[in-house]
């Protein structure tokens, strides 16, 4: 699928240092939640739209080997890259997410600031596609952004939970999809913690 914020889009944000969402560190919605995973083991974990892959690097430091992150500027991954060095090569995909491959299917997609970052007509897209890295039960999980940020040329973009409601139902069952208690302090009101289960025997299976 062609994105509208290609490569050099992002690169030239990265060069410019209009890098807003990134927040330095992994943030607490994600870290309360992988925080109650267990004990590592083998299930397959995907950081779609990752930027410099702090939660990667959380769940790596976990001891969790099979994650993989994707994002279609380089330097977002060579900045994960120089920060944990061993962090395996091959799970660095410097790919379009729509193309990414299906097989074998993902446990777990973790979702931060990439959703937003996509041109809205997309949405339903990416729901779609999530649903079909994941296997059958597989969890979609992260923060969507719960506020109106007005018209906009480029991200983020902002949007209402009944709107991402739609775009999900198809595909997942709705474990949490409350506001998030535990949001860093310029987002606080204006995130959205999302737990959504694939559904078994959903058409993408």
């Amino acid at each position: 699928m062609d994105l509208t914020f290609d490569e050099s889009y992002w690169s030239q944000r990265y060069a410019t240092g209009r890098t807003d969402w990134d927040a330095g560190a992994i943030t607490p919605p994600l870290r309360d939640y992988f925080a109650q995973l267990g004990s590592p083991d083998d299930r397959r974990i995907l950081i779609p739209g990752a930027g410099k892959g702090y939660e990667a690097e959380y769940l790596y430091d976990r001891g969790f080997t099979k994650i993989f992150v994707a994002d279609v500027a380089p330097e977002a991954l060579q900045a994960l890259q120089a920060r944990v060095p061993s962090f395996p090569k091959e799970h660095l995909l410097l790919q379009d997410f729509f193309r990414l491959p299906a097989a074998p299917p993902y446990d777990l997609l973790v979702e931060q600031t990439f959703f937003c970052a996509l041109p809205p007509a997309l949405r339903p897209a990416y729901a779609e596609q999530c649903a079909r890295l994941l296997r059958a039960g597989g969890t979609l999980m992260g923060v969507l952004f719960d506020a109106d940020f007005g018209p906009r040329s480029e991200p983020p973009f902002g949007g209402s939970r009944e709107e991402y409601r739609a775009y999900f139902a198809p595909y997942f069952e709705f474990v949490h999809f409350e506001t998030a208690y535990n949001s860093i302090k310029p987002r606080q009101g204006r995130e959205l913690f999302i737990c959504l289960k694939k559904k078994i025997g959903s058409e993408q299976q």
